[in-house]
């Protein structure tokens, strides 16, 4: 159990997929430490010591046979998860049980003063969310473009007219990564985007049109259109 483990994290390593569960800046840590595990895990395999035999042969056999199955299926189905099935993002169905943008608002004086006065063509989801979050003026917005990927979630207070483009900000690994999303205002967009594709927007923000959501700022798409999912879908 403990090799299968070791094979997936190095294996994650070299593809460039270990970003899909730690921060980029505990690669190489993760990596070091798998390789110390793998000699440490084969030395004690060297040392074990052997069992005592026990007099009642009989229930030995059935006992080795018992946790001989059951060792089988552990490690097969660790197999199956760690080293078959492919690495998964988070969705729609983890951010339903986190808040979204939520942390979105942890900007310093600093920070919110450097946003509003920079390039907003950069601004990532994770910028524009801790602007709306902190209720940056309309005259902020005016005459700026958004330009963002992300995927598709629905605003649950209108869901027919208004989408967040949304990543995960991951600030140690996905265990403690939180949603962020940008609203956009585009009545039907079921009809175009299944729950969970991404997209690229791009777009002016303004009031929000609907009634029923209570974002008051939304991107009112000029372009909007389906795109693969980037190689690194988290911001950090």
């Amino acid at each position: 159990m403990s090799l299968i483990g070791i094979v997936a994290t190095v294996w994650l390593g070299v593809t460039g997929q270990l970003g899909l569960y730690i921060h980029p800046r505990y690669f190489a840590f993760s990596i070091i430490m798998a390789v110390v595990a793998a000699v440490v895990v084969i030395v004690s395999f060297a040392l074990s010591p052997d069992e005592e035999h026990d007099h009642d042969h009989e229930a030995e056999t059935r006992r080795k046979r018992f946790w001989g199955g059951a060792s089988v299926v552990v490690i097969a189905a660790s197999v199956v998860a760690l080293l078959v099935l492919p690495p998964t993002t988070l969705t729609t169905t983890t951010l339903e049980q986190r808040d979204l943008n939520g942390s979105a608002a942890a900007l310093t004086e600093e920070a919110s003063a450097e946003l509003t006065g920079g390039d907003a063509s950069k601004f990532s989801v994770k910028d524009w969310a801790s602007l709306m979050r902190q209720g940056a003026g309309a005259e902020f917005y005016a005459g700026k473009k958004a330009q963002l990927t992300g995927f598709v979630t629905p605003d649950t207070d209108d869901p027919q007219n208004v989408f967040y483009v949304a990543r995960f900000v991951v600030s140690h690994c996905v265990v403690d990564a939180q949603p962020v999303g940008v609203p956009v205002y585009r009545p039907g967009w079921q009809d175009e985007f299944p729950l969970d594709s991404w997209v690229g927007v791009s777009g002016g923000l303004a009031a929000n049109p609907s009634v029923a959501s209570t974002e008051g700022i939304v991107i009112i798409p000029e372009v909007l259109a389906a795109v693969d999912q980037p190689q690194q879908p988290y911001v950090y």
